[in-house]
């Protein structure tokens, strides 16, 4: 084990001695609390699209508090934060803040194609968010997040193989209230994050106004001393900032008893630094990148790597109730526009030469010129408190995009640019489905659940123009390749789970669930001048079981073992571009177990413990990937066979994957958080809270390396402040990755480049509320 792993896990148990010794001072010194002072409380969420308390519901699900999520986002995080903080749960990106990539029990999609499809799906106020860009909307003004681990296929649709992430706005309502949370830090990095609303007319009409504000400086060196191809110069503070701007308005109509209407619309506008790679920090033959500076790059183009986009959404939610069932309707609204450019070969190319000439250069944009996302759902769902509940329900998708690819020819200066260097392409995506759940108590003590969803999903992309020569004379799309893609499935997903009370502390459940990802088309080749890539519907069959314990009110114990196949597994390689290429393996298994506790012992001390572990593993030995490479030459040390092939007139070396885990799939991830609160003699109190959490091996690409993966990520937090005798009020100092850890997150592979996690940061915080 090497020093780094060692110096990790001792500052993670570092946390957990915290909260011993604070509870062995408090226990010592404080009187003795009552049992009520130290509860817990009940947890509610709606995994199953109706309120019920966590204990209750047999599916795996991590819930997370508004002002938990707030505190990480302190230091200028994203809804990124989430990694590392639930079990199961990992996500990163390449394509900066607009393009998250989730992966649940280590399945997820390292596709950066603007098209891609995931296997997490994200719901937002029960409104889906299917494109990549609409998965980056903001959280803020937050109540709840529920992550559900596991196909999510009867209820919630295609695409929820992995699971799904539900963030719950605060909602309106007939008491005014407001809150607000404001930070400053490191780089003038700056959030606001606040809501208010109250009455309109009273019992009859309410409003919830909320808004984020959130940016950082340019803190990053462009060190290039020349003028790049494309007219990039470098420069002090050059790239890594951005800046955030959304407002959200709800309205909320209860004109009876019986009607409820949420109407919601909600903007936003970004502008920032898309992701910055750097090359050649991962050296060949290692993994250690200590030696890199992360705030200093040489960029040779990409004009400092921007990117910016717009995103408007409404959506109405309306509820009737009507005797002992309640008809739902949700309706909604998306759209988007914006561009991300990026620097991706991550360095001057005049730094790495070959024979004396320059060496390899990478430089892209993607645009959405538009997106236009409809959602309607409608469901009649029982609302009583006798044994059999059930709902029945059917739900419509309509996304219609056009998206455009730039190379780097296009943005090159005269003579040597070539303005036809980009494809446009339209892509649509069609989806109905019906669905129906029921669950009845057998017994007093065992209730068992049945759900079940038929699901037609329909893709198509089409090339609207192709690339050309420089003066637009020649077609350099292939003549022979299809320009108009459509595929189509029709797939069946089910649930079936059973949760048995042993008694009023402890629920046993097992559920067995059936989902599938809908068939995907990679149209982004294109500018390449090659066919598009496509892969079939891939299916899961996931088995879990578990338990839910709270055997005192001050201490809460959950834990589930699970194991799963997908068949027809779609993964993304790499062509002789280091473009993505979409195919299909045989199947790939995976087994783990995840584990979550939360204990008060006394009022003053809370902790938490979240663990998972995982194994994954990809089964076909037909299947290669082609590997890192430049110039006709290997760029990593390939740990799996390899063979030769021609590809594009050229020889390509290929690795089998037989055998490999998934990518971005961590062997093991632990988490750990305490608070202590001193109180103060006016009923105040001081506190300190921290932070931390640690990820096993994590492999990157299909392939095996010495070179691209992770081991030992660390990341903790410390927050001190004081809070008023009434609670309402919190000022606080604060640091985010305190450690100043610069973990690997990601990689471009034929230049060795490196994907950093956020630099630390040490700021000051205010919050506060009202009602």
């Amino acid at each position: 084990m090497s020093t780094r792993i060692i110096k990790r896990a001792l500052l993670l148990g570092a946390a957990f001695s915290l909260a011993t010794a604070a509870h062995a001072q408090t226990a010592d010194q404080a009187p003795v609390e009552t049992a009520d002072s130290s509860a817990l409380g009940d947890i509610v969420v709606t995994a199953e699209r109706r309120s019920e308390n966590l204990q209750r519901v047999p599916v795996s699900v991590a819930a997370v508090k508004g002002d938990d999520i707030r505190a990480f986002q302190a230091g200028g995080e994203d809804a990124l934060a989430l990694a590392g903080r639930v079990p199961g749960l990992y996500a990163e990106t390449t394509t900066g803040r607009i393009f998250p990539r989730f992966y649940i029990r280590g399945l997820g999609n390292i596709d950066f194609y603007l098209g891609a499809s995931q296997p997490v799906s994200i719901i937002q106020d029960d409104v889906v968010l299917e494109h990549v860009v609409l998965k980056s909307n903001p959280v803020f003004d937050v109540n709840q997040i529920e992550v559900l681990r596991g196909p999510q296929g009867s209820l919630f649709g295609r695409n929820t193989t992995a699971g799904i992430i539900k963030f719950d706005t605060i909602r309106p309502s007939m008491d005014f209230n407001g809150r607000a949370s404001a930070s400053y830090g490191s780089y003038n990095t700056a959030t606001l994050d606040a809501g208010v609303g109250g009455p309109i007319v009273a019992d009859k009409v309410a409003f919830r106004l909320s808004g984020l504000y959130q940016r950082r400086d340019d803190w990053v060196d462009n060190t290039f001393t020349g003028t790049g191809a494309d007219g990039t110069r470098g420069g002090k503070d050059a790239l890594g900032g951005f800046e955030e701007k959304d407002v959200r308005l709800q309205l909320l109509f209860t004109p009876t008893e019986a009607l409820s209407i949420n109407v919601s619309g909600h903007a936003r506008d970004y502008d920032g630094t898309s992701t910055i790679f750097h090359r050649q920090a991962i050296k060949r033959g290692g993994n250690n990148v200590q030696s890199e500076p992360r705030d200093k790059i040489a960029l040779d183009e990409g004009q400092g790597n921007p990117q910016a986009y717009t995103t408007y959404g409404g959506s109405v939610n309306a509820a009737l109730e009507l005797g002992g069932v309640t008809l739902t309707s949700i309706t909604a609204y998306e759209t988007t526009a914006g561009f991300s450019r990026g620097d991706t070969d991550g360095g001057a190319a005049a730094n790495f030469p070959v024979n004396g000439l320059p060496n390899g250069f990478g430089q892209s944009q993607g645009n959405v010129r538009d997106l236009d996302q409809w959602t309607q759902e409608l469901r009649l769902a029982s609302n009583g408190d006798g044994p059999f509940k059930w709902q029945v329900g059917g739900f419509y998708f309509d996304s219609r995009d056009d998206t455009e690819f730039y190379q780097r020819a296009f943005f090159l200066t005269p003579p040597a640019n070539n303005p036809n260097n980009f494809v446009r392409l339209h892509n649509v995506n069609t989806s109905w489905a019906a669905f129906a759940q029921g669950s009845y108590a057998l017994t007093d003590a065992l209730t068992l659940t049945v759900g079940g969803r038929i699901t037609e999903d329909k893709k198509r992309t089409a090339l609207v123009r192709s690339t050309r020569n420089a003066a637009g004379t020649v077609d350099l799309f292939p003549a022979t390749a299809p320009r108009d893609v459509r595929l189509k499935a029709t797939e069946p997903s089910f649930d079936v789970s059973a949760l048995y009370t042993v008694n009023p502390d402890l629920n046993l459940y097992a559920r067995v669930a059936r989902g599938f990802r809908g068939p995907t088309i990679q149209g982004r080749s294109a500018v390449f001048n090659s066919p598009f890539t496509t892969a079939d519907a891939e299916t899961i069959v996931s088995y879990e079981a578990g338990f839910k314990s709270q055997p005192t009110s001050n201490l809460r114990f959950n834990a589930t073992a699970f194991t799963w196949r997908v068949d027809d597994i779609q993964l993304n390689g790499n062509d002789a571009d280091g473009n993505g290429v979409l195919f299909n393996a045989d199947h790939a298994n995976a087994y783990g177990i995840e584990a979550e506790a939360e204990w008060r012992p006394i009022r003053n001390i809370s902790f938490s413990l979240g663990a998972s572990a995982l194994h994954t593993e990809i089964k076909d030995k037909r299947v290669f990937a082609q590997v890192c490479a430049l110039n006709g030459r290997t760029t990593c040390t390939v740990l799996d066979p390899t063979i030769v092939r021609t590809i594009f007139g050229q020889p390509a070396t290929l690795a089998q994957v037989d055998g490999n885990p998934l990518p971005n799939a961590p062997k093991w991830q632990l988490n750990a958080a305490v608070r202590y609160d001193i109180p103060l003699w006016n009923d105040g109190a001081l506190f300190v809270s921290g932070d931390a959490n640690v990820q096993g091996y994590t492999n990157f690409v299909l392939y095996r390396t010495r070179e691209f993966y992770a081991d030992g990520n660390l990341e903790a937090g410390l927050k001190v402040g004081y809070t008023t005798p009434d609670q309402k009020y919190e000022i606080a100092a604060f640091a985010r990755n305190i450690t100043g850890e610069k973990n690997l997150k990601g990689v471009i592979e034929n230049y060795n480049a490196a994907v950093f996690n956020e630099p630390r940061i040490i700021g000051v915080s205010l919050s506060g509320r009202f009602d």
